[in-house]
């Protein structure tokens, strides 16, 4: 155990060993007060990782390396081992963080909808889509005045007229 805290306070393990104890008490905290403040966990997560690994190999290094002018190539190293291992395990983390597009009525184009008015023309007509999470939307659609739309026909939404907030339709079955 003496061999383990005389490598601990070693240069250059000295370093990072208060480090992981400032680290130890930022969770501490975080875990008596809650973590509700914290939204986007990724920096705390990623300095916290950063500090474990480098300690830990600059603890590897210390106990590897005699005395003497390699104790820097330790030093360096352990900042190199640290910000690649770190670099690696954040990647499950980021991905788990990243923020969710928002919705958008363009999400709806290339969809299909079922016709819920009696018509559908170029200047009136409703019909239902279904959204990626499975939610239903009744949104204003208009199609050409070639097209014969009625209530329960399955058109596919091909544009979305920001200026006019409708959607343009097609038959499916004869596609115009």
């Amino acid at each position: 155990m003496t061999e383990f805290v005389a490598a601990a306070l070693a240069f250059p393990t000295v370093l990072f060993s208060f480090l992981v104890l400032v680290v130890l008490a930022y969770w501490l905290t975080a875990a008596l007060i809650g973590m509700d403040h914290l939204h986007a966990p990724v920096l705390p997560i990623s300095i916290s990782l950063f500090v474990l690994i480098t300690w830990f190999a600059a603890l590897v290094g210390t106990v590897m390396t005699p005395e003497g002018k390699l104790r820097y190539v330790v030093l360096l190293g352990a900042l190199l081992v640290g910000a690649l291992l770190t670099k690696i395990l954040l990647i499950p983390v980021r991905n788990w963080t990243k923020p969710e597009k928002p919705a958008s009525r363009n999400d709806f184009v290339g969809r299909t909808a079922i016709v819920k008015t009696a018509r559908v023309t170029e200047n009136y007509g409703q019909a239902e889509v279904t959204a990626d999470d499975g939610g239903t939307a009744v949104v204003q659609v208009r199609a050409s005045q070639s097209t014969e739309l009625k209530a329960g026909q399955t058109a596919l939404i091909f544009d979305y007229d920001a200026e006019g907030e409708f959607f343009w339709v097609v038959d499916i079955t004869t596609g115009g």
